[in-house]
């Protein structure tokens, strides 16, 4: 009897282990309650911005290769342009969706100006002429050679220290055609202002020729010396717009040797 009534009391108190109490029924259904809250609230709210960057965020760059949607540069924010460019610059694969902007191309699209000619009076009989390297100071005279002599190059010119411009060849100025010579006589025991291109003359030296229409500077380009039989066979005869050619007599030896002195221009001088 007493073993019976144990086990019965052991039987009741399984069962009633069995049925959850009232407290915890409650807080089942609380529980209960709150996910099926979460899950309405996550519907309601959630869907629209899944996976939306927050405020402030930078969006995140996938590395991938696909190609991104052309459509997209239509509508792509002028904020983004840069960045955008920036990008296309380094990707390779962004090379062929967003297009860089054009070069700049130069003011007025044209190339640019050329270098102004060189500026000078216009061509004019040559006056005078002062070397001052040479102690030079001197006037120039025109001369017309004989036809003979002009083909020959034997020109002499006459006996005065003054200088002689030959007319029938260049004239220096805007507008040359021809190398522009100057010749005048050396004198023994004088003086005289020809007698200086042989003793004082030299390769960079600046010389001024003087005409009706203005003033030309030249540089020396070379001071040579000739025997009277090559002179007339010479370089110097070479046809040169506005290149100046001065010649008289070797003052070492006279009879027997020329000296000629040839200079260009330097223009805006």
């Amino acid at each position: 009897m007493v073993c019976h009534v144990r086990y019965r009391h052991r039987h009741a108190a399984r069962i009633r282990s069995l049925v959850l109490s009232t407290r915890d029924l409650l807080v089942l259904a609380f529980c209960v309650a709150g996910i099926l809250g979460a899950w309405l609230a996550y519907g309601v709210t959630g869907s629209g911005n899944h996976g939306a960057t927050a405020a402030g965020e930078p969006a995140a760059i996938v590395l991938s290769g696909r190609l991104p949607d052309p459509l997209a540069q239509a509508t792509m924010p002028a904020a983004g342009a840069q960045a955008a460019e920036s990008v296309a610059k380094t990707d390779p694969v962004a090379l062929h969706a967003v297009p860089l902007p054009a070069e700049p191309l130069a003011a007025g699209g044209a190339a640019p100006a050329a270098p102004p000619a060189p500026s000078y009076p216009a061509a004019a009989a040559p006056q005078r002429i002062i070397y001052p390297a040479a102690g030079m100071d001197v006037v120039v005279h025109p001369l017309e050679p004989e036809s003979v002599d002009a083909a020959s190059h034997s020109i002499v010119p006459p006996e005065t220290m003054d200088g002689y411009w030959l007319a029938n060849l260049g004239t220096p100025g805007a507008g040359s055609v021809n190398t522009s010579y100057v010749i005048g006589h050396s004198w023994e025991g004088l003086d005289a202002p020809f007698n200086h291109l042989s003793s004082a003359a030299a390769a960079g030296d600046e010389l001024t020729v003087a005409t009706s229409t203005g003033a030309i500077t030249y540089r020396v380009d070379s001071v040579t010396t000739y025997t009277k039989a090559t002179l007339k066979d010479s370089p110097i005869w070479a046809v040169v717009p506005n290149r100046l050619v001065l010649i008289s007599c070797y003052t070492e030896d006279p009879w027997g040797k020329n000296v000629a002195v040839v200079a260009s221009p330097l223009p805006g001088r």
